[in-house]
């Protein structure tokens, strides 16, 4: 049956404004009121509303620990990028090349992370760090390093990286799953003519592996930096509620400090809206600097 152009776009328009409903709804209503109510003096609970104009953001640049929680938002996000790309690619290289046997068993194990509840790995991780009876003092302790021992989440110095421990360990799996199946869709025929022409292994992932999965490399990288400056306030706020002295402080435990504890509605807000400015930018530098020729094989 021949369809004209008027009954194609009917069909089309029936089924995705289902799905632009809804992305209105959930995505671009809560970001237009967001801004809005950024312009407003509002605790949040009462119907007075009292417009500032761009008073809060007057407020927040001179705000310092809106210096400090930014600082600790990209440091989740280099430390992120750089340790969970590592450790997934060599995993997803090791599971993939060296053909170990026990490779099903070891994708469940490290994809368990993320299945787990942010909540749970949270506590999970305070019982670890656990001063007194805390599986790493303990290690150390049992190694003759007691004078290493120190309480990780109340120092100043290391209670920022102690954070990004869990947070990598939550991450690998879910990219080493990614990179894996860019891994195996590699024709072997690559690899054998490399290996006739005397490239080493070495040369071979530098050369035909990273290439090819390079599109899975860059979505992994992007999802991690969106994710970290959106979601790293709930690891923060389980395990330090961004103490001590504001040391484990981003922007999300801070805007829900701001507008849910302190009742800065307006304030809050405001913070939201430098939050998707700064997603927005580093996605956008992102998706330049990461940006290559298209390699086919």
């Amino acid at each position: 049956m021949v369809q004209s152009k008027k009954q194609k776009y009917l069909f089309l328009t029936f089924c995705l404004l289902p799905t632009f409903l809804l992305f209105v709804i959930f995505t671009v209503y809560p970001m237009v009121n967001g801004i809005y109510l950024s312009l407003f003096d509002w605790s949040g609970m009462s119907a007075n509303r009292e417009f500032v104009g761009f008073e809060n953001y007057i407020r927040m640049f001179n705000d310092e620990i809106i210096g400090k929680a930014i600082y600790n938002d990209y440091f989740f996000v280099v430390t992120k990028v750089i340790g969970i790309m590592i450790l997934s690619l060599f995993f997803a290289v090791a599971l993939t090349q060296l053909k170990v046997k026990e490779a099903p068993f070891y994708r469940v194990v490290f994809f368990f992370p993320n299945i787990m509840s942010v909540v749970v790995i949270g506590i999970l991780w305070q019982f670890i760090y656990e001063p007194d009876i805390g599986l790493v003092n303990g290690f150390l302790t049992s190694i003759g390093l007691e004078s290493w021992t120190r309480p990780w989440l109340g120092s100043m110095e290391w209670a920022l990286p102690s954070l990004v421990v869990p947070a990598i360990w939550a991450g690998i799996g879910l990219f080493m799953l990614l990179l894996m199946g860019g891994i195996m869709n590699i024709p072997k025929s690559q690899y054998e003519s490399a290996e006739i022409d005397g490239a080493s292994e070495w040369q071979q992932f530098w050369k035909i592996t990273v290439p090819l999965i390079w599109p899975q490399i860059k979505t992994s990288m992007i999802y991690i930096v969106i994710t970290s400056l959106n979601g790293s306030f709930v690891l923060v706020q389980i395990m330090t509620n961004g103490g001590p002295g504001n040391e484990t402080e981003v922007m999300g435990s801070y805007l829900y400090q701001k507008a849910f504890e302190d009742f800065q509605f307006g304030y809050g807000a405001t913070i939201g809206v430098l939050i998707l400015i700064l997603s927005l930018v580093t996605v956008l530098i992102m998706q330049f600097v990461l940006k290559r020729e298209k390699v086919e094989y």
